[in-house]
């Protein structure tokens, strides 16, 4: 962990291993060593070299801080590191080391590492969404009848159901998870020489890039990619989306949780959530970090879009550009991850306060609903204005919408008052949400 004040709240410890300097450092070594067998493989280098190369490809035989120190002049990390472990080979096998990173160059070494840290945490990453996404498919399921108040502009709209707002969650996620899957699908090996020509090995580059690709697990580009950086930004952009799917969560369930609302709460233990003052609090600790993770992605994403503009055969700056910002961007998406998938699952949902919450307006949220079935005996307009006028003469005397519009003879003839009984019952007017949420939960089954 970079960070370990604050790395176990915003991050997990997965991100923070896959981006780790030795899982930098050993995703360059896996390149260097996949290399040695695959031009071996190829006849480009002796069969003799490779045990060598390969027993030196571990990062834990190099010292990070002296490779930082180095690659501080060198310009980045893999001109040291190949340094050192051409040093490390040739005092095993002096002829060996004349093979080492045979006809690459440093940016195939780290981006072809980075290939690699990056398909191990976009797997981990799915894994918590995917689980996540299972929380939310149960919760829609349970509350699928749950009538909650929706919210437009902040303010009470009409009914709905706490089902029907889950699934809404579990929907974008499918999408992101969509997303993810079609950038790691793109990870591809990245191996083009000096120049992205591989000049170095003659006729054989072809045959080397191929059996390289198939050494370490990577799909083979048609060419080179050193300044075509849309793997790169697919990906960032997918992972800016993803934060703030997370992040809607987090402001829903943050309002949720107002004391004015209370109608949802993140999970509660011991030291979770409390204040250093105020021994009352339940703060919203995971939703914190949701937002967090929000409003900090779209910079790193903006930032990495910036660098997408690179120069020529090879990039000055904006593949510099790269090497911190989407780690960090990586750690943050994955913490906020983490923390949706344990607000989820341990979400304390209050369906009381939600139904008492309807009733808040005095029947005044079901204004439309009466509007509709009056419309049908006196049309649309003059049933609009009808029901607004009693609706301000309900709000201006606080008295229920159900009680002033039986005053009025004209809808009581129209309605009955079994039918005003019907319309001011807030589960009869959700609409299709029931037939929303099993078109969502049919789209989760079918993608598991």
């Amino acid at each position: 962990m970079t960070d370990p004040l604050l790395d176990p709240l915003f991050t997990t410890a997965e991100a923070s291993q896959a981006f780790s300097p030795a899982a930098r450092l050993q995703g360059m070594l896996d390149f260097e060593a996949a290399l040695a067998r695959a031009e071996a493989a190829t006849g480009v280098i002796p069969d003799s070299a490779v045990s060598a190369i390969a027993a030196a490809c571990d990062a834990a035989l190099y010292d990070t801080d002296a490779l930082g120190a180095e690659a501080a002049l060198a310009g980045n990390t893999a001109i040291p590191l190949v340094k050192h472990l051409t040093a490390r080979v040739k005092e095993t096998d002096p002829e060996a080391a004349r093979f080492v990173h045979w006809g690459a160059t440093s940016q195939d070494a780290m981006d072809s590492g980075l290939m690699l840290q990056l398909r191990g945490f976009i797997d981990g990453l799915d894994a918590d969404v995917k689980t996540l996404s299972a929380a939310l498919a149960d919760l829609a399921d349970r509350h699928r009848s749950t009538p909650m108040v929706a919210r437009t502009w902040l303010q009470h709209a009409l009914p709905t159901t706490f089902g029907l707002k889950a699934a809404v969650w579990l929907d974008a996620l499918g999408r992101d998870r969509e997303r993810l899957a079609a950038a790691r699908g793109r990870l591809a090996l990245q191996f083009g020489g000096a120049a992205g020509t591989l000049a170095a090995l003659g006729g054989a580059g072809p045959a080397v890039a191929g059996a390289l690709a198939r050494e370490l697990g990577l799909p083979l580009p048609a060419l080179p990619w050193h300044t075509s950086r849309d793997r790169i930004t697919e990906l960032a952009s997918a992972l800016g989306i993803l934060a703030g799917t997370l992040g809607t969560i987090g402001r829903d369930v943050s309002l949720m949780m107002q004391m004015e609302v209370a109608e949802a709460f993140e999970p509660s233990g011991p030291g979770r959530g409390g204040s250093s003052t105020m021994p009352h609090k339940r703060n919203p600790v995971s939703c914190a970090v949701l937002l967090s993770a929000a409003i900090r992605a779209p910079a790193l994403v903006g930032g990495l879009l910036a660098a997408q503009v690179q120069e020529h055969e090879r990039g000055l700056g904006g593949w510099h550009a790269e090497w911190q910002a989407l780690p960090d961007l990586a750690r943050i998406v994955a913490g906020a991850a983490r923390h949706a998938s344990g607000l989820i699952a341990g979400l304390t949902v209050d369906a009381g306060r939600m139904r008492a919450n309807l009733d808040l307006t005095r029947g005044l949220i079901l204004a439309e609903a009466v509007t509709m079935a009056l419309g049908e005996r006196m049309g649309r307009l003059a049933a609009h204005s009808r029901v607004a006028e009693a609706s301000r003469r309900a709000a201006a005397d606080h008295r229920p919408l159900r009680d002033v519009l039986e005053e009025d003879s004209e809808i009581v003839a129209a309605l009955g008052a079994d039918g005003l009984d019907r319309l001011f019952d807030p589960l009869n007017y959700t609409g299709s949400a029931g037939h929303f949420i099993d078109r969502v939960l049919a789209a989760h089954a079918t993608d598991q």
